[in-house]
Order: structure tokens, then C-alpha cells, then sequence
């Protein structure tokens, strides 16, 4: 068994900033802001998140109550925001966060289920908006997405969260007239996709790299690549329900080009497990699938296992963990 990412990110409040692996690696979120406390469970008004994430300065923000927090209307949150539900568990229900032109935030330790009404995601990543590290999140039962990432956001990070009871679980990259989103970049990591139907992710344009994630039963597909797109499959674990294709193509056609044409997917040390199709594309060869060490130089993995997968159950999603103390020294 190898060892887990994060595992010294609990020592300290701030101990995240700055942390995660991947594209995401230098969000650091409110780090250099002071702490504001949540103290209200009201969609709006004085101690709410809404009224925290709204602040221009950077906060990293925390909770003084547990409960649902049902929102009326997206939750906007501006640039330079952790927020950080360990030592609660906070719910977000009705609608979800909108993380839009906005950079370095860090979303942890929180739920989203039941969000309702036409484009409604769970947490929506548009447009222009970078540095952004969601992490230990479960997110289930919206109307759209769960995480959907368009519009030239970039350098996002994805870890430990738990999706379940959901269709369309993750878009990256809007539509094929978005030729902009060529410069997405996403890393999903130690992620427990259990039983939703399609998107694991969906992906245009972009780069994405997986690992160490746990894909079961999905209804459609488990990872699609669409028009230009590359995905860079490692150690992932995909274990077919009733339906057998892991990996989909489909082929649409970019703005700017005369030809339609799919991604690519390069699988290298996956896990295909319950008659699990690996279908990869033939006659496209690795060269155009690029290698997360031309980006990063290094990333917490291991073999995939029944050990892994028994982990990923356990330790994705929401976790009842204390909150760390704030070491942070005022200057």
C-alpha cells in the first residue's frame, strides 16, 4: 500500500494553502487574510458564507455551525477564499457555487445535494477563473453538473471528492465554438465516482490528467474525450455495472477548424475490473497525449488495488475531522 496525498495538511488551519497536487498546486486561497466565522446558516445577511465570500480581501473562512445552508441563488465567491468546513458539516442545497473570473480559492470539506433549476451546478467554474483546488467535497443531485469547469478557467485541481446519484457528473470544456478552452488544465485525483451515469469527466480541448481515482457502475461511459481534447489516464480504477465502455470519443468539430475530430486517451497502469473496456482509440499514437511531468514534477500515487479502492471509499467525500488550529501569526 502506498501512501496517501495530504496527510500533513491537517497540522495546521492554513497547512492547505499552496498544497495541492497538480495544475491546481498554487492556490493558496485566503492565506493571507484573517479568519471569518460563519456563524449564521442563512442564505444572505451578517455571519453568512454568502457575505464572506463576497468580500473583496482575502478571508479563509470557517464554520461555527453545522447544518444546510439553502441558497436562493448562485453563491458568488471572489478571489483569494478558502473555504474550509472541516470541524463542521455544512451543506449547500438548492443552488451552488459560482466561482467566476475569480483565482486562488480552495473549497473544502463541504456538501452539495439538491440543487434545482435550469444550468444549476454544484460548483460552476466560469469563465476565466484559475488557481482553484476543490478538495474532499460530496457532491450529489443537482440539475446540471456537479463540477463543471468552462470558459477558459484553468489550473484546477480536483481530490478526494465523492460524486454520487447524479447524470452529467463533470464537464470540462463548454462547447466546441469555445476554441478559447484549449488552454484548460485539470488534474482529478482520488476521487470515488460511484454509480453516476456519464462525464468522469466529459472533456473539449483541454488537458486533464487522472489518477488514483475509483470509477464504478456508470450508466453510459466512464471518460469521454471530445474535440481535441487529451486525458492522461494513470492508475485509475474503472469497474464496470451493466455497462462495459470505459473510455468514449465523440467527434465535433472546433470553430475554428475545417475537419471534426475527438480526443485522446492515453491509459497507462489502469484497472479495468467486471469486464471493464478499456476501448482505446487506435491509430493515434501516445505523442499527442501529454505527460503531467512536462507540467509538474511530481504526484502522490500508487498501484491500483482492492486496498486503494477500499480507501477511496472510506476517505473521499465530506469527513468528520476536527478543525485545525490557526497557527497563522499576525505581522
Amino acid at each position: 500500500m502506498g501512501s496517501l496525498p495530504y496527510a500533513d495538511v491537517e497540522n495546521s488551519l492554513r497547512a492547505l494553502a499552496g498544497r495541492a497536487e497538480g495544475f491546481g498546486r498554487f492556490a493558496i486561497g485566503g492565506l493571507h487574510g484573517p479568519l471569518y466565522f460563519v456563524t449564521s446558516l442563512s442564505d444572505d445577511g451578517p455571519g453568512s458564507l454568502r457575505e464572506g465570500c463576497r468580500r473583496k480581501e482575502p478571508l479563509w473562512i470557517v464554520f461555527e455551525v453545522s447544518g444546510t445552508i439553502h441558497l436562493l441563488s448562485y453563491l458568488n465567491v471572489s478571489s483569494y477564499k478558502t473555504i474550509d468546513g472541516r470541524g463542521q458539516r455544512v451543506k449547500l442545497s438548492g443552488k451552488g457555487l459560482r466561482l467566476k473570473e475569480c483565482e486562488h480559492i480552495i473549497v473544502c470539506n463541504l456538501e452539495f445535494e439538491g440543487g434545482r433549476g435550469h444550468d444549476v451546478d454544484g460548483i460552476q467554474i466560469k469563465p476565466k477563473s484559475r488557481h482553484i483546488w476543490i478538495d474532499r467535497c460530496s457532491l450529489s443531485d443537482f440539475d446540471d453538473g456537479l463540477i463543471d469547469i468552462t470558459r477558459q478557467s484553468t489550473d484546477i485541481t480536483v481530490s478526494r471528492c465523492y460524486f454520487t446519484r447524479h447524470d452529467k457528473t463533470m464537464l470540462i470544456g463548454a462547447d466546441p465554438s469555445h476554441v478559447e478552452d484549449r488552454c484548460i488544465r485539470v488534474t482529478i485525483h482520488h476521487c470515488f465516482f460511484d454509480g453516476t451515469r456519464q462525464r468522469h469527466p466529459r472533456l473539449r480541448f483541454g488537458k486533464v490528467h487522472l489518477y488514483n481515482n475509483y470509477t464504478r457502475n456508470w450508466g453510459i461511459y466512464a471518460v469521454c474525450a471530445s474535440v481535441e481534447s487529451q486525458i492522461y489516464s494513470q492508475c485509475n480504477i474503472y469497474e464496470a455495472g451493466k455497462k462495459k465502455k470505459t473510455f468514449e470519443y465523440y467527434t465535433e468539430k472546433a470553430a475554428d477548424k475545417p475537419e471534426a475530430k475527438s480526443g485522446v486517451i492515453r491509459s497507462e497502469g489502469d484497472l479495468f475490473l467486471n469486464g471493464a473496456l478499456a476501448c482505446l482509440l487506435t491509430g493515434v499514437g501516445d505523442e499527442h497525449v501529454f505527460h503531467p511531468s512536462e507540467y509538474y514534477p511530481m504526484w502522490t500515487m500508487e498501484a491500483p488495488s482492492d486496498s486503494l479502492k477500499e480507501v477511496l471509499k472510506i476517505c473521499t467525500g465530506w469527513q468528520s475531522i476536527a478543525r485545525p488550529a490557526d497557527l497563522m501569526v499576525a505581522t
